[in-house]
């Protein structure tokens, strides 16, 4: 059972970052279930005004070089509308074993069509949620995320990268919680009743492990020195014994030389 402070903060972190419905949500295409979904209305206006300065200054550098930026600014209504239908279209959602991130925007040429990406992130290969914004990027209020992947050795570009979310940190909070519960319930031992292994029943409820069991697999500190005392007690007598047998053949020739020196006599 959590703390009235931590329910209060799920409380908090589900008002302000996703709209959690009362009964879970089912995707149109796959029947998941979406347990948090996020919203990206807050930040259209921005975002689209953010993209359009950046494609501002692209174009102006481009005017200088080579001239193409011209023909830049003439496709900017075009590119607005563009990035307006791709930010109206994204869906980003947490499933109980997922990060599900769809998206259907037009292409360069909106009259051949649309394109539709879709990306499913596992949460047990979550190994963080980075929150990242530029100089641009601050003047607008815009984060970026990036979901980087556990274990796997790939450039931070191959990263799933999100832009537009309004609350970056409460949703990498959301999703960090997710992890930890998903890698407690992995870590935890089952162990269940004799009685119902022999009928061959499982009970719902996991029997936590006994304290004789804990005491065999992780000792006390207590048993690690008495341990390490009887260690150095059977060394110091193997050492001892070792003394005494060299002793012994030292003294043997003694005697048999006083022997000798005596008979001559």
């Amino acid at each position: 059972m959590g703390s009235a402070d931590e329910v209060v903060e799920v409380d908090s972190l589900e008002r302000r970052l996703l709209t959690r419905s009362d009964s879970y949500e089912f995707s149109e295409v796959d029947d998941e279930t979406v347990l948090y979904k996020a919203s990206f209305d807050e930040l259209e206006d921005n975002y689209i005004k953010y993209q359009t300065a950046k494609w501002i200054l692209y174009s102006l550098l481009l005017i200088l070089a080579w001239g193409i930026g011209v023909l830049m600014l003439l496709y900017l209504p075009v590119r607005r509308y563009i990035l307006r239908k791709d930010f109206r279209s994204r869906k980003l959602y947490i499933t109980p074993d997922a990060i599900v991130y769809k998206v259907t925007r037009p292409v360069a040429f909106p009259c051949f069509g649309v394109l539709k990406k879709e990306k499913h992130v596992l949460l047990p290969s979550v190994a963080d949620i980075v929150v990242e914004q530029g100089y641009l990027q601050s003047r607008f209020g815009i984060f970026s995320i990036r979901i980087q992947n556990a274990g796997v050795r790939k450039p931070a570009s191959d990263d799933v990268r999100i832009q537009g979310l309004p609350h970056p940190r409460d949703f990498r909070k959301a999703v960090m919680m997710r992890v930890s519960n998903m890698n407690e319930g992995f870590s935890r031992p089952a162990l269940y009743n004799e009685d119902s292994l022999s009928s061959g029943s499982i009970p719902p409820v996991l029997i936590p492990p006994s304290r004789s069991l804990n005491s065999d697999l992780y000792p006390s500190p207590g048993e690690i020195i008495m341990h390490k005392l009887e260690e150095i007690g059977s060394s110091v007598k193997r050492l001892q014994s070792l003394i005494e047998r060299q002793a012994k053949h030292q003294t043997v020739p003694l005697e048999a030389t006083i022997e000798c020196t005596e008979g001559k006599e």
